[in-house]
């Protein structure tokens, strides 16, 4: 028997930022709280910067992290598994929906290949840099991962955050690639929240209805075998995970203990997000929901972690786009807070 993973709590933003954001903002040249959920969203910026007022988001970042599933091999998703390595050479190239959405506004976006099913010679070194195995065992069937190498994904992710952060990431986005991958969130968040499978599995990439009754059915059957070990998050990644699952809890709890905030994609993310709360206490204060997902699960889990989306416009593409489109809200939100005028100085 392993032993539980330690969790080791992760600092709060700093709440004296917080109430001068509020003070600052209820100052300005124009109605008490016209501004809504903006003026709590800057002061959650500035807490996370630890000043006020706080600095724009010039650079901010998406890291996308690409795995293959063994439960894609049976049927859980309207397309093929060879799909997963194709999206990796269009993020590579610039050429995905994640690399549109940045460009149009000034958002970076990097690739790492840490479980897909084939590797990638004619790429940079630096896409596999990180690779923990080809693809992740079948959940219904087998563990995802080992204990070991669960650990080695989570020690990737907190790496390639250590990296972005030194190099003056400011705002950090965990994007998601990988056929089956929202059948693996759903077992995540039904473990996570102990909820039945069938509150929890959507219809990914768009199956039919008799397609989502065998997807729930493997969740839950993944759920049965996985039993009580979904306890340890670290089991719980072993059990239902993937590599590129835990790479990513690693980099969302890497950034929040580095003092960088977060802002979470669809529901692949809030499932790593719920485990990344689990696994360092204190992680979701440094988060916020980019938009929301078609998918049930991430509802039960965003509300799990007190956060609201910022958008809804009932995408579904991943790879950390729907985040992307909120970007500009967040800038926004930090614009309003330093640019509109204090009251007293135009009286």
């Amino acid at each position: 028997m392993n032993p539980p993973a330690v969790r080791t709590p992760v600092h709060a933003p700093s709440n004296a930022a917080y109430a001068a954001a509020r003070t600052l903002s209820d100052g300005q040249a124009k109605p008490l709280g016209a501004l809504g959920d903006l003026e709590d969203l800057a002061a959650w910026v500035t807490s996370c910067q630890g000043t006020c007022p706080p600095r724009q988001l010039d650079d901010v970042r998406v890291v996308v992290f690409a795995g293959d599933h063994g439960i894609a091999a049976d049927g859980v998703s309207a397309y093929p598994t060879e799909i997963t390595p194709a999206m990796v050479y269009g993020i590579a190239g610039g050429h995905a929906g994640v690399s549109a959405l940045a460009a149009a506004n000034a958002v970076t976006v990097r690739v790492y290949d840490l479980g897909v099913a084939v590797d990638f010679p004619d790429l940079p070194a630096e896409v596999g840099r990180f690779k923990v195995r080809r693809s992740s065992g079948a959940i219904h069937l087998t563990d995802a991962l080992s204990r070991a190498e669960v650990e080695q994904a989570l020690a990737a992710g907190d790496t390639i955050a250590a990296e972005q952060v030194a190099d003056g990431a400011q705002l950090l986005i965990a994007g998601d690639l990988g056929i089956g991958n929202t059948t693996i969130a759903a077992a995540l968040i039904a473990a996570s929240l102990g909820v039945p499978a069938a509150a929890v599995t959507g219809r990914g990439t768009g199956i039919d209805d008799g397609a989502l009754v065998h997807k729930t059915a493997l969740v839950e059957a993944a759920l049965a075998r996985a039993g009580g070990r979904v306890v340890d998050p670290v089991e719980r990644l072993a059990a239902l995970g993937a590599a590129d699952f835990a790479a990513a809890v690693g980099f969302v709890v890497g950034a929040a203990r580095r003092g960088v905030p977060v802002l979470l994609d669809g529901v692949i993310a809030a499932a790593e997000a719920l485990v990344a709360e689990d696994l360092a206490p204190g992680t979701k204060a440094w988060l916020r929901a980019g938009h929301r997902s078609t998918e049930p699960g991430q509802a039960l889990a965003l509300d799990r972690l007190g956060l609201a989306p910022l958008i809804d416009l009932s995408t579904r593409l991943g790879e950390g786009s729907g985040a992307v489109l909120a970007v500009p809200i967040v800038r926004s939100a930090v614009a309003a807070l330093t640019g509109i005028a204090q009251l007293s100085d135009l009286t």
